[in-house]
């Protein structure tokens, strides 16, 4: 496949590492809104915060409380609740694009874990329901059935949410569909810090493309996160990455020049073959 030019401007984005409240999702919007506004202060125009952020990751209050956790999607997709109201005024204010973590319902009764976007206009949707659920999740949500390329000028994201990114196809798929860069809200748990930082770095690797990831950090165990927030080059060289305990936001710039430079240098996607290792011979030592 041919990927597309390169956007025509840098795009500053920000990453986010953040310790969210179980079940309250009007006080962790107001935490969302706190965040964009330090991460729009240092140039920032897209923000992304960690999965189920605004419920917080914490299954036992998911379970127990869907009500209270979950926002309800209307037909279009958009969600009017007024617990968002700091949040779309923060992306509002700061001209900012915000990706977050939500538990949403649909009109349909699906319960998915989503990433909402806030656009710069403050209008909020649900824009993309995790595919790939990881263990316990299966129990509490339905994955979603589709992938999701956000558009933000020319600039062109595919996202993915935490389990999605340690699958190769998920990533590519986005790439397929020309993105630039991988947006993905997680929820990575302390003692796995090799993997998020492998599974990340190699996403980009893979697909020549950005990646911005975003983690949860601390609070308590079993549900005690491991930060560690980064944005990492179309080479998976992190631009920006946070400790593993903290709250931080994580700030880069994003290069055409340098998408453009690592595509021509390292042609994996120009060079993908249609039926990459479908045929094979079977040898015997």
């Amino acid at each position: 496949m041919t990927p597309p030019a390169a956007p025509a401007a840098p795009l500053t984005v920000a990453a986010v590492q953040a310790d969210p409240v179980p079940g309250d999702v009007a006080g962790n919007a107001v935490t969302a809104a706190r965040l964009t506004g330090r991460a729009v202060a240092e140039g920032a125009r897209v923000v992304v915060l960690p999965e189920l952020f605004l419920p917080a990751y914490h299954p036992p209050t998911l379970a127990a409380d869907p009500a209270g956790t979950d926002l309800a999607v209307a037909e279009d997709g958009t969600v009017d609740d007024a617990r968002l109201d700091p949040l779309r005024a923060a992306a509002r204010d700061g001209a900012a694009v915000v990706v977050v973590g939500a538990a949403a319902r649909h009109p349909d009764g699906r319960r998915t874990v989503s990433a909402l976007v806030v656009d710069r206009g403050g209008v909020a949707c649900v824009a993309y329901d995790k595919q790939q659920l990881w263990g316990d999740e299966r129990e509490l949500f339905q994955p979603g059935g589709r992938g999701a390329t956000l558009l933000v000028d020319d600039w062109r994201f595919g996202l993915g949410i935490c389990y999605d990114g340690c699958f190769p196809e998920h990533g590519r798929a986005a790439a397929a569909d020309g993105a630039h860069g991988y947006l993905c809200p997680s929820g990575y748990l302390a003692g796995s810090a090799h993997r998020r930082d492998l599974y990340y770095a190699a996403r980009a690797l893979d697909n020549t493309m950005f990646v911005v990831f975003a983690n949860a950090v601390d609070g308590a165990d079993p549900w005690r996160f491991n930060g560690g927030a980064a944005v990492y080059d179309p080479e998976g060289r992190a631009l920006a990455r946070g400790a593993d305990t903290g709250e931080d936001v994580l700030v880069a710039v994003l290069d055409p020049a340098v998408l453009a430079e690592t595509r021509a240098a390292h042609s994996m996607l120009a060079d993908l073959p249609a039926d990459a290792g479908a045929a094979r011979a079977v040898l015997r030592g």
